[in-house]
Parts: C-alpha cells; sequence; structure tokens
C-alpha cells in the first residue's frame, strides 16, 4: 500500500511540475496575474507530493518491506535503524529521489522568500526551476522508479547495503553535496529568468547573489566531508583521489567560485552582466554533466552508479534542452547584457576579472582531464588514463597563482586604485611571509615547496589582516564600533579566504612531510615510522550486527611513552560475501597516525599499513572555514530586504 502512495505522490508531483514550468509563463507573457501568481502554491503542491513520496520510500526500509525491489537490493533485516535509512540514497534509484526532494525544497524556500524580489521576477524563477523539477521528475519516473515491487516473489531477506556505505560518511555526504549541486539551479533559474523578463540591471545580482553563496557553502562542506570519508573509509591513507566522479564536484564548485566573485562586480559595479549570466549556465551545466557521469555508466568508480545507457542518454538530453535552451535565449538577449560601464586595469574589477579567469582555465583543465579518456574510447582509439601526475602538474601552479592575486583582490579599490596602495602594503606583507615561511621550514626540515606555499599562504593571511585593520582603523569612531559595522559578507570572504589558506598548507604539508610503510607484522612485533614505535599487541575475532571481524590491537609509542591504541578491522559481511577494511586513526591537529590491515599472510602475520600523516586536518579545517564563511556571506542582512529597499 505505501509504495503505491509514493508512486502515486511522484506522478501527481510531475503533473505539478509540468503546471509550474508552463502555467506562471504562459501568465507573464499574457500579462496575467492570476496564472503568473499561482507559481507559489504549485510549488509548494509539487514538493509536498515529493516529501510524501520520500516518506513512503523510507518506511518501506525502516519496516524492512523486501516486496520493493529497491529495499531487497539495498537493505537487511540486520541492517541497523540508521544504515536502513541511509541506504535509501545508497542507491541510485533512491539518492535521484534525494536529489528530487532536496530540489523541491530549494523550490519551496525560494517560494517562501519571494517578498525580497520584485515579484514577477520572483515568480519566473520559480517556473524556470519548475523545468528543471520537470526534468529530474520525469528521469526518475521513466526510468528509475524506487517503488518497483517483487509481487509475488517477495524474498525472506534482503540483499544489504554495499559495506563501503555502511558507514557514518553515507548518512551526511550524499544529501550534503546534492543540497550544493542542486542550490545551483537556483542561480542558473535567477539568470534564466533575467534573460527573460530583460531585468538585468545590476539589482539582479544582489537577488542571486545569498543562493549562490549559500549552494557554494553546502557544496564546499559536502566536498570536505567526502574527502574526510574517503581518507578514513578506504583504507589507502589519501585524502584526494582525482577520481572522475570527486571532479564531477569539483568542478561545479571551482566555476561556482568565479559566480561568487562575477556576481559581486555586477552588483557593486554593474559591469560583468554577460560573464555571470554565463558563468551561471556553465555552474549549472556541470552539476547536470555530474549527474550524467555519475548515472550513465560510462564510468567505474567507487562512487558511481552504474546503470542502463537509457539513463545516461535520458539525463544527456536534459542537460542538451536545459543549457542549449538558456544558451539561446542569452544569445537572443545578447545586446541587452553588455555592460557600458568601463573600469581600470587596477582597479578592483580587474582583479576579480584576473581570478575569475584563472578559475574557468582551472575548470577546464579538470574537465579537459576528466572527459578525454572517455572521449578517446568513444573514439576507438584505446583505452588510455588521466590521473594525478597530469592534474597535479597542471593545476597545482595556477592554483598558486590564484591564491596570489586572491590577496590583492580586497585590497583594490573600485575602478582604479593607485599602484603606491599597493606597493607598501604588498612589499612589507611579502617580506614578513617569506621569513615566517623560512622560520617555520628551519624548524620542521621542509623543502623549498613547503617555503614558497607557506611565503604564499602567509602573504593572504597578512595582506588579509592588513585590509582589514585598514577599514576598521578609518574614521573616528573607535575601532570595534567600526568592525561591528562592516557587513557579513566582507567577514564571509575573510574567512572564506582564511579557510582556503589552511586547505593549502595541509595540502602542502601533508605532500611533503608524510610518512608510509607496509609492513609484514604479527602479534609481539612491532615497527618504527617517523619516529613513532608501533606494537601489534593482539587479534581477536568480533560479530558484529551483520558482519564478522577481525579486530587488531596496536600501540603507538613517542619516546617511550604510549601515545594512542588503535583498533584497525578486517570486517567479512556476511550476505554480501565481502570483506572490507577498517582503518583505525590517532588525529591530532600537527599529525594522524593511521593503521590499517591488508591481507592475512601465513600463520598469524598480516599485511600492515602504517602512516604518519602531517597536518592532513588542516586540509579539512580549511574545508569548514570556506563552508562558514559562505554562510555567514548568505546571511548578510541586506540580502534580507524587500526589492526596491
Amino acid at each position: 500500500m505505501f509504495p503505491e502512495i509514493g508512486q502515486f505522490s511522484l506522478i501527481l508531483s510531475l503533473f505539478f511540475a509540468l503546471s509550474l514550468a508552463s502555467v506562471p509563463l504562459i501568465g507573464y507573457w499574457r500579462g496575467n496575474r492570476l496564472l503568473l501568481e499561482a507559481a507559489r502554491p504549485l510549488t509548494f503542491i509539487m514538493s509536498a507530493l515529493v516529501l510524501v513520496s520520500f516518506i513512503t520510500l523510507s518506511w518501506s526500509f525502516l519496516s524492512d518491506d523486501f516486496s520493493v525491489l529497491y529495499v531487497a537490493q539495498n537493505s537487511n533485516s540486520q541492517l541497523p535503524v540508521w544504515y536502513k535509512f541511509s541506504a535509501l540514497w545508497g542507491g541510485h534509484e533512491g539518492s535521484l529521489l534525494l536529489w528530487v526532494l532536496i530540489l523541491s525544497g530549494w523550490c519551496s524556500v525560494v517560494a517562501f522568500k519571494i517578498k525580497t524580489l520584485p515579484e514577477d521576477v520572483g515568480l519566473v524563477v520559480l517556473s524556470v526551476l519548475g523545468m528543471v523539477s520537470l526534468g529530474f521528475l520525469s528521469f526518475l519516473l521513466f526510468t528509475s522508479s524506487p517503488f518497483a515491487r517483487l509481487l509475488p516473489d517477495t524474498p525472506v531477506d534482503g540483499g544489504d547495503l554495499n559495506p563501503l556505505l555502511q558507514d557514518f560518511g553515507l548518512i551526511v555526504h550524499p544529501p550534503v553535496l546534492y543540497m550544493g549541486y542542486v542550490g545551483f539551479s537556483v542561480a542558473f533559474g535567477f539568470a534564466v529568468a533575467a534573460l527573460i523578463t530583460g531585468n538585468l540591471n545590476a539589482s539582479w545580482a544582489r537577488w542571486a547573489r545569498p543562493w549562490t553563496a549559500a549552494s557554494w557553502a553546502f557544496l564546499t562542506l559536502g566536498i570536505t566531508l567526502g574527502s574526510w570519508w574517503a581518507y578514513y573509509e578506504l583504507g589507502w591513507g589519501g585524502w584526494w583521489f582525482w577520481d572522475p566522479v570527486e571532479n564531477a564536484s569539483f568542478m561545479p564548485w571551482l566555476a561556482g567560485t568565479a559566480l561568487l566573485h562575477s556576481l559581486a562586480v555586477t552588483e557593486k559595479r554593474g559591469v560583468f552582466k554577460s560573464w555571470t549570466i554565463l558563468l551561471a549556465i556553465f555552474t549549472f551545466s556541470l552539476s547536470l554533466l555530474g549527474a550524467f557521469l555519475v548515472r550513465s555508466g560510462v564510468l567505474t568508480s567507487v562512487h558511481s552508479f552504474a546503470a542502463d545507457p537509457t539513463r545516461g542518454i535520458f539525463i544527456l538530453v536534459l542537460l542538451l534542452v536545459l543549457v542549449g535552451g538558456s544558451l539561446l535565449l542569452y544569445a537572443i538577449r545578447a545586446v541587452e547584457v553588455r555592460s557600458s560601464v568601463s573600469f581600470g586595469a587596477s582597479g578592483r574589477e580587474a582583479w576579480l576579472l584576473l581570478n575569475n579567469i584563472l578559475l574557468t582555465v582551472l575548470t577546464l583543465t579538470v574537465l579537459l582531464g576528466t572527459l578525454y579518456p572517455l572521449i578517446f574510447d568513444a573514439l576507438n582509439l584505446g583505452k588510455i588514463s588521466v590521473g594525478a601526475p597530469y592534474f597535479n602538474s597542471v593545476f597545482t601552479p595556477i592554483a598558486l597563482l590564484l591564491v596570489v592575486f586572491m590577496a590583492v583582490g580586497p585590497l583594490s579599490k573600485w575602478h582604479h586604485t593607485k599602484f603606491s596602495v599597493f606597493a607598501k602594503v604588498c612589499s612589507t606583507s611579502a617580506f614578513i611571509a617569506i621569513l615566517s615561511a623560512g622560520l617555520v621550514v628551519y624548524y620542521y626540515g621542509f623543502g623549498f615547496i613547503a617555503w614558497l606555499s607557506l611565503a604564499v599562504a602567509f602573504w593572504v593571511v597578512f595582506l588579509s589582516c592588513a585590509d582589514w585593520f585598514g577599514k576598521v582603523s578609518a574614521g573616528t569612531k573607535g575601532i570595534i564600533p567600526r568592525a561591528r559595522q562592516l557587513p557579513r559578507n566582507y567577514y564571509g570572504m575573510l574567512l572564506a579566504h582564511l579557510g582556503m589558506v589552511v586547505s593549502l598548507v595541509g595540502i602542502v604539508l601533508v605532500s611533503v612531510n608524510s610518512h608510509e610503510s607496509m609492513l609484514r607484522l604479527s602479534p609481539g612485533d612491532n615497527a618504527t615510522v617517523a619516529g613513532y614505535d608501533f606494537m601489534f599487541d593482539s587479534m581477536e575475532q568480533v560479530d558484529g550486527p551483520n558482519y564478522v571481524s577481525n579486530k587488531g590491537q596496536f600501540t603507538a609509542y613517542k619516546s617511550g611513552e604510549a601515545v594512542a591504541v588503535l583498533y584497525p578491522e578486517k570486517r567479512f559481511f556476511t550476505t554480501r560475501q565481502q570483506v572490507m577494511t577498517e582503518a583505525a586513526l590517532d588525529a591530532g591537529f600537527t599529525r594522524d597516525l593511521y593503521v590499517s590491515l591488508g591481507e592475512r599472510l601465513d600463520g598469524s602475520a598480516w599485511g600492515v599499513r602504517i602512516y604518519v600523516k602531517s597536518f592532513v586536518r588542516w586540509i579539512w579545517l580549511g574545508g569548514l572555514l570556506m563552508m562558514a564563511g559562505g554562510l555567514l556571506a548568505a546571511l548578510d542582512k541586506r540580502y534580507r530586504k524587500r526589492a526596491g529597499g
């Protein structure tokens, strides 16, 4: 009964999405207020129906209803209840339903906040989002319904959730990542609505900025959580692999970063309007491309959902229709999008434009490395692999250059800035940064690459502090009152830039100062890695809810004193007949101790990997700071003003 309710709710939501995509637009073109204002109730009804569908599928998982094919494939009666719920998005159909739920949630929030926008624009934005919802609901219903039944051949028990996904990471990572992915559809909706209504003045950028900042913040957090999950779950000690599906989330993040900066210029100076519109379309296109790569079956990855070609063709057509249609509309409106405002080569506009160019180059670099092997294979030219050597050698120098320019931009003024303003502050900060980085490198014994990267990082921090102090020390009100008057958007920018620097430091130091050993050890043996002595104390067998585990105990010593006890595991999941590695970590602010079990060798010996990771936590700390900066910028109180206020 419940699965049928869920399926029927999805069908109804499809019809309401179709109405949302068409009725308000017809009302706008005909000047019919009744039809135009139908956008809000249509949005709420569509969203409520999607929520009903999600709840019914959740109940099917929690109640072990194995008559539903998707539940039977991805759950098991012995699965802990929190994994039963998160198993809902552990496969293709359920993750797509989660995607649609989050999309409808964004639509509802826009409908609630529509009072801050010019009425016509806000209602047209909802109609554009209705088109996007229509496409994904059609994809879900026609190719990927999660409510297919197995009656009358209902199995006694389910096939279990993929052991790799039986982790806390599955509970938090996909929903947060999808919040970012799908959130960029709102920026796309604003861009298309601006093209439809002709409302292409600087104010539309102010309306779009908080939604873009919030989406960027969620995507930042989602990528950070995914990196952290891969680090501790896969047992290989890495935090980023340049996996094509990892790249699929990284590309819209890079484009979204460029979009945020471009929106700032468009709002403040009324320039870059065409660039901003194109970036909004480009960012959303990359989100759809990510969905295509994950769900088309063209990639083999631990992240991807291998699927039949029909699904890939469907979402490729959706990509062509939505993106192709928006680009056609842009071409029609191209004359109106042009900016007539000029700016100097030393103004803030020029620095932000340079940053955007570098971000776009980085995005295209990752896009080329991700798609080139697929295109090469599709043309029957053979199989090639583009991996970390390409990305590291091409991406790293451009990224460092980007960080350098990132620090200079906030110091400049709109339109034009005198060179003397830069010279003193930049040279003084550069000297202090080089000296500070040299002291750190000397103390820890790092090499030239670490010194260069740390100098750049310190330079950004010192320039940011100088910029803040210059703003709060101007005038006669005093530092604290002036600091309170600075907008949240400014503090969000500082926090995001600081997060970028912290991540940069973590990336560089974990790359140049980590240690790894692959050893053959038996209980009673010990090994020394990077000044730490690891004693293999014991091995025991323990029973979990749906697995049997070989659990080791290792004690780590530093200068003869015990600093950590670690319990790595090798788990055998009985239903799936699959073995998984559970690494053991002792986290620290400047280092991680990491032990994972490999294969069991003869007798009592095991293959053991031991890592000492330097500053690896700084990578994710930086991601959290960037996320906080994005949310702080999105919550700037001037974005809550009514249109025209």
